[in-house]
């Protein structure tokens, strides 16, 4: 899992840490990229790569609806159109029935397959993961490092002044939002054929406030903050575990620690473990 929260929390960081987007609709993105993949594979046969892309492509298309109405709205209000989509995305996994079986989920969701060999074993999986969170990595280092990535910055320092240098600032922010859509796409594939079984309630709202606090944990703005963020927040309940806690409060306990880690890292770190922008 700590392999599918890198690739989420660094496509997010696409858009808090480079663009200045502060978006609640990233567990949307996630829980379309799972789907599609998963329709694709159980009902048309398709194995889980062409999947992947497919559903890669979808996620995009998607993204459309919120980024083109909600781009030209700043700040809160950017913030509110995007948790509107996230009800809006849930609401729709939840209650189509018929397509998405609801609240039933969707069981028997076949494993990725390379030239006929199952990738069924945990070692083989993890290196699957491996492989195409490093491809993310690229992708991502790749815009980061680009032109276009320079571009998100100044949009997000100085909107109005990258305007008046003659940058069109509402499609590159569409275009911000599709690339990480489609990246955080990767991560709903691989977690439904990681689990196999998918169901409405893994992409909520708080799954996708658990991705954000990933990000400005770890620190946003560059690439090893979200990285760190996730391993940080992935393993630290499993961490917490370990202690000594009767198992009729243990739950409760560690989620009190686990908070109070997290308050006092934003209070005395507010830029995060190793970031280099705080979001304001």
């Amino acid at each position: 899992m700590i392999g599918i929260y890198i690739i989420l929390s660094l496509s997010l960081n696409l858009l808090v840490g480079y663009t200045g987007l502060l978006s609640l609709c990233h567990a949307a993105f996630y829980g379309i990229g799972a789907y599609a993949a998963t329709l694709l594979m159980t009902r048309l046969g398709v194995n889980f790569f062409p999947a992947l892309l497919l559903a890669i492509v979808i996620t995009m298309v998607a993204s459309l609806v919120v980024s083109v109405p909600s781009l030209r709205l700043r700040g809160d209000y950017f913030v509110l159109a995007s948790l509107g989509f996230q009800i809006i995305a849930f609401s729709i996994l939840y209650n189509w029935v018929s397509f998405t079986r609801g609240p039933y989920g969707i069981p028997g969701i076949p494993r990725p397959t390379i030239l006929g060999i199952e990738i069924g074993t945990l070692p083989s999986y993890f290196i699957l993961t491996a492989i195409l969170t490093f491809l993310c990595f690229l992708v991502l280092w790749r815009i980061s490092s680009s032109p276009f990535g320079r571009v998100l910055k100044a949009i997000r320092e100085d909107e109005l002044a990258t305007k008046a240098l003659g940058k069109n600032t509402t499609n590159l922010k569409i275009l911000s939002f599709m690339f990480a859509a489609g990246i955080a796409a990767v991560s709903g594939a691989l977690y439904a054929a990681y689990v196999t079984y998918i169901d409405p309630t893994s992409f909520t709202i708080a799954e996708s406030i658990f991705i954000l606090s990933i990000v400005l944990i770890g620190g946003s703005g560059n690439l090893k903050g979200p990285i760190l963020g996730a391993i940080f927040l992935v393993v630290l309940p499993e961490v917490l575990r370990f202690l000594n806690i009767p198992d009729t409060i243990a739950p409760n306990v560690r989620q009190m620690i686990y908070g109070a880690i997290l308050v006092l890292l934003m209070r005395y770190r507010s830029q995060g473990i190793a970031g280099e922008y705080k979001f304001e």
